[in-house]
């Protein structure tokens, strides 16, 4: 069973949205606050008609604007996880379930819905009412909710957003578990990277309720469709140089960046003297030993800030005479303990050719000089929108020569 659905309104939030999952798969839309990624659940949902478009769910169509055609919620068989859950305070947790099984003869509630309990984990919270659970618990309350109705299609939005970091990895890993046994499609909204990486097999990217990109999140992150797609996933190592020299013989594009010759796989897009975005993630930024410093791509920066997190190091370095730029790379901690990777240490960075990507020049980074940190042109939010947090990278454990 396929969903697939084109959504599409001038208001009150623009859309022009493509989405398309398969049974079994999980979805990540992605996107900045107002980018319209809830309101594009609900759409799906039948809990708002958008102008245009269509919503089909394997043979049955929910919604086309075209023909007149739009199911209630009702009638359409989905689950949906509310961002605060939705959870009926007067309720116990076992009767929230069993709302959602008023197809079931009164007497097979019950059982139907402990079962669904179990399943989340919850056995013995049946009588425990939302006030007496901790958010985890209320969440997995509502996912057992939401499964109770055998829905044809599963919405998350946000559900992991209201509890803390050791709750949402544990939560995290229950629905990795829990999405093998759903042959459905699942939707999730996120802001999170990690989370979307961690969990999806598709994601797709939103900007002002337009889709930009969709692919598997690998995908994405080594090859973003334009300089807008890296900014929103954010890749920090993006910059813009000019090109200086085509080979499709050697399979070579060269750029110039601050100085530096840097040769990529050949980009047959643009032509010499053209002025272009270039991205690298960080897996592609590669520490080398000073006897290595003739590899093609091998230049010198000085070491900024050096982070550490669960046996992972990651270092942000500038580059340039003046310390135009920052490349950030991740390696090991007790490599970066070895090498003395620490603020002030001057290291050999290789740029990976394979993993360097030309994009179209983006007007909005400027000219091909000085480009630090994302922060500084992270997209503004429209009027009336609430700015994005800024969304985690996955860590990406590089790699050095030893």
């Amino acid at each position: 069973m396929r969903l697939s659905a084109r959504i599409e309104q001038s208001a009150p939030i623009p859309l022009a949205a493509d989405l398309d999952c398969e049974s079994g798969e999980l979805l990540a839309l992605v996107g900045p606050s107002g980018s319209g990624k809830s309101t594009i659940l609900r759409c799906l949902a039948g809990l708002h008609r958008p102008a245009g478009g269509h919503v089909q769910c394997g043979e049955e169509t929910w919604f086309d604007a075209t023909r007149g055609i739009d199911l209630p919620p009702q009638r359409r068989r989905v689950g949906f996880v509310f961002q605060h859950y939705a959870l009926f305070p007067h309720l116990t947790a076992l009767a929230n379930v069993m709302l959602a099984l008023t197809d079931l003869p009164a007497d097979q509630r019950a059982a139907r819905a402990r079962d669904w309990l179990a399943r989340a984990n919850l056995e013995g919270f049946d009588h425990r009412r939302p006030g007496e659970l901790s958010g985890g618990q209320q969440q997995r309350v509502a996912l057992a909710r939401a499964l109770a109705r055998e829905p044809r299609v599963l919405l998350l939005d946000e559900p992991f957003s209201a509890v803390d970091r050791v709750t949402r990895r544990k939560l995290l890993n229950q629905l990795i578990d829990l999405r093998r046994s759903l042959a459905i499609p699942i939707i999730l909204v996120t802001h999170d990277l990690e989370e979307a990486s961690l969990l999806a097999d598709q994601m797709t990217v939103l900007h002002r309720g337009r889709t930009l990109q969709t692919a598997t999140p690998e995908e994405m992150l080594a090859r973003p469709a334009s300089a807008l797609v890296a900014r929103l996933t954010d890749q920090t190592n993006l910059f813009v140089g000019k090109v200086t020299h085509q080979s499709r013989a050697s399979d070579t594009t060269v750029i110039d960046w601050l100085g530096h010759s840097l040769v990529a796989t050949h980009h047959a897009d643009f032509a010499p003297g053209e002025t272009v975005c270039w991205v690298i993630p960080e897996a592609g930024v590669v520490l080398v030993r000073e006897h290595q410093s003739e590899r093609e791509n091998t230049l010198s920066a000085k070491v900024n800030e050096r982070l550490a997190w669960r046996g992972h190091a990651t270092v942000t370095a500038s580059v340039g005479k003046q310390g135009e730029a920052s490349l950030t790379f991740a390696i090991g901690a007790s490599v970066a303990g070895r090498r003395c990777i620490v603020p002030g240490a001057i290291v050999l960075l290789q740029l990976q050719k394979s993993a360097i990507r030309l994009l179209p020049a983006d007007p909005a980074i400027g000219a091909p000089a000085a480009l630090d940190r994302v922060d500084s042109w992270y997209p503004r939010p429209l009027p009336g929108e609430q700015a994005a947090p800024r969304p985690l990278a996955a860590p990406q454990p590089g790699r050095s020569s030893e």
